[in-house]
């Protein structure tokens, strides 16, 4: 019946479940086993001791450091190791110059046997031992807008040539009329036979490179060249007595001499005139034509440096100079 004495609506009994003894005993083991511990005591410091393990030695005995003498080349052998490193250079150099070169002239070999462009100007016979000098083919290379113009142009080279032969001819009816007019003939002679090439290569193969390959530099050339020919023409034209042209001036100071004569040297004298009026009209077409292919100054200035550089002579010569400079030195 003493089970049934317990009051169950009584308060419970307030139960601390750290006053367990397992939970007391084992705290009190620990704190008493921290007290007595010391770090700084002799038997700590044995214990510590056997536990650390020492550091292994190197077998065998320790040999001392020996420094190696460094041996200096002498200045007579460093000069022989660089020259011989030169002419090691200056040898890859020229082979592989000489590999360069055979290739190129392989490739120039084999585009002459697919498009053969041989030199067709000016037209000459066969059987003629010389032989023509430049390539000319106006539907080939000039772009169809600029092959009407380029035309024009060349026609007023062969006005030009056939204007000069014509001087030359008056100059020698105006010398057989006045023997003092020797002197208009022989000038007469040397103008035929300097202008005439020289007005093809100096502004007409110019322009004609210039619309073949849209060159800035070709054009820049045609213009300086071309507008000194003008005024050319216009000295020409005028005529003065002793310059070797059958101009305004010599053609009327010969009326009251020999009328026929003087017709003749009239007609001439037209013909400069017109090739003087030909070429301003056909500079400005040509000016206009320039402004349109988008040519500058710049551009014109960097086509000739890169001429200049990848030309063979001039690097040969650049090379040449180099080598004397650094053997001298």
């Amino acid at each position: 019946m003493s089970g049934f004495d317990t009051n169950p609506f009584a308060d419970p009994v307030d139960i601390n479940p750290f006053q367990d003894p397992s939970v007391t005993q084992l705290t009190n083991t620990s704190q008493s086993g921290l007290d007595e511990f010391n770090p700084f005591s002799e038997s700590s410091q044995l214990t510590n001791a056997a536990r650390t393990t020492p550091a292994t030695q190197p077998s065998g005995r320790s040999q001392p450091a020996v420094l190696q003498t460094s041996v200096e080349p002498t200045p007579q052998a460093v000069a022989a190791a660089a020259q011989s490193g030169l002419l090691q250079q200056q040898a890859e150099l020229e082979r592989k110059a000489a590999e360069l070169e055979k290739k190129e002239r392989e490739l120039q070999s084999n585009s002459a046997s697919i498009n053969p462009r041989q030199n067709n100007w000016p037209p000459l016979p066969k059987k003629c031992p010389i032989k023509p000098c430049f390539y000319q083919d106006f539907s080939a290379d000039i772009p169809a807008d600029y092959q009407r113009i380029c035309k024009k142009l060349y026609y007023l080279w062969m006005l030009h040539s056939i204007t000069l032969l014509l001087n030359l001819l008056a100059c020698l009816a105006w010398f057989t009329v006045q023997a003092e007019r020797g002197v208009d003939f022989g000038l007469s002679i040397l103008w035929f036979i300097l202008f005439t090439p020289c007005a093809f290569l100096c502004w007409y193969r110019p322009i004609y490179k210039a619309f073949r390959s849209d060159s800035s530099f070709s054009f820049f050339v045609f213009f300086f060249i071309f507008f000194c020919q003008i005024a050319i023409y216009i000295i020409q034209a005028v005529g003065i007595p002793g310059w070797g042209d059958s101009g305004w001036i010599a053609a009327l100071s010969e009326v009251h001499g020999n009328l026929a004569v003087a017709i003749i040297m009239m007609v001439v004298a037209g013909f400069f005139t017109l090739c003087a009026v030909l070429s301003l009209f056909l500079l400005k077409q040509v000016h206009s034509l320039y402004r349109r292919t988008g040519a500058s100054f710049q551009r014109a200035q960097e086509e000739f440096s890169q001429g200049i550089l990848t030309n063979r002579g001039f690097q040969n010569a650049a090379s040449s100079a180099a080598q004397s400079a650094f053997r001298g030195n």
